[in-house]
C-alpha cells in the first residue's frame, strides 16, 4: 500500500446517534414540574426533570445522552418527547382542562356551593339555581399552567345524575311537578 492506514483509510470520528424515547407525565405533575426515571434502550437509566407546563407533545433534548460518538466523537442526543398520562375524570384542551361534574337534581334546580376536584386538590364553585344540564362554569387559573404566571382554565360542564334507586316519594314528586309545569322544552323544535 502506498498511503499506509489499510482499514482505517476513509474513517473519521462520527458523532453517535440521537435516542428517542417517550416521559409519559401524570397531568397533576404537569402543574409543578416533576422529576421521572427514564430506562433507555442502551440500558442507561436517568432520572430527567419535567418542567411545569410543558405541552404534550414536546421535546425535552438532553445533550450527549444518546449513542456512543466512533473514534473518540461526541455521543448523540437523547430526545424526550412529553405524554401525559390518560387522567380517569380531566381531559386536555389546550391549557385549559374540561370536567364532567355529576350533580344531583334538586343541586340543579335549588343552586348552591358545589366543590370540584382540580389538579392541585379541590375549589368551591356557586351552581346558579335552575342550572341546565350541559351548562358549562368556568374556574379560572385552574388549568395547566403555561407561562410562569399564567395558567389555564378549568371548564366543568354540568352532567345531571338522577339516583338509581328512586322512591315512591321521587315518583310522587315527579307526577306532581309535571302535572303542574306547563313547560315543554322541546317546543322549539317545532
Amino acid at each position: 500500500e502506498l498511503f499506509g492506514g489499510g482499514g482505517q483509510r476513509g474513517r473519521r470520528p462520527a458523532r453517535g446517534e440521537d435516542l428517542t424515547t417517550t416521559a409519559v407525565v401524570p397531568l397533576k405533575a404537569i402543574v409543578g414540574g416533576t422529576n421521572v426515571q427514564l430506562n433507555l434502550t442502551n440500558g442507561k437509566n436517568l432520572e430527567v426533570k419535567i418542567p411545569a407546563g410543558i405541552e404534550e407533545g414536546k421535546q425535552i433534548r438532553l445533550k450527549g445522552q444518546g449513542n456512543p460518538g466512533a473514534m473518540g466523537a461526541e455521543a448523540g442526543d437523547l430526545l424526550i418527547t412529553v405524554k401525559y398520562a390518560p387522567h380517569p375524570f380531566f381531559k386536555v384542551d389546550g391549557h385549559d382542562i374540561r370536567l364532567d361534574l355529576p350533580v344531583t337534581l334538586y343541586e340543579a334546580v335549588l343552586g348552591g356551593a358545589i366543590t370540584v376536584p382540580t389538579l392541585s386538590g379541590s375549589a368551591e364553585i356557586t351552581l346558579p339555581p335552575h342550572t341546565n344540564a350541559g351548562k358549562t362554569l368556568r374556574l379560572r387559573g385552574k388549568g395547566l399552567p403555561h407561562s410562569k404566571d399564567k395558567m389555564g382554565d378549568l371548564m366543568v360542564t354540568i352532567r345531571l345524575v338522577l339516583p338509581e334507586k328512586v322512591n315512591s316519594e321521587f315518583e310522587a314528586l315527579m307526577v306532581q311537578w309535571r302535572s303542574n309545569m306547563h313547560y315543554d322544552p322541546r317546543k322549539s323544535f317545532e
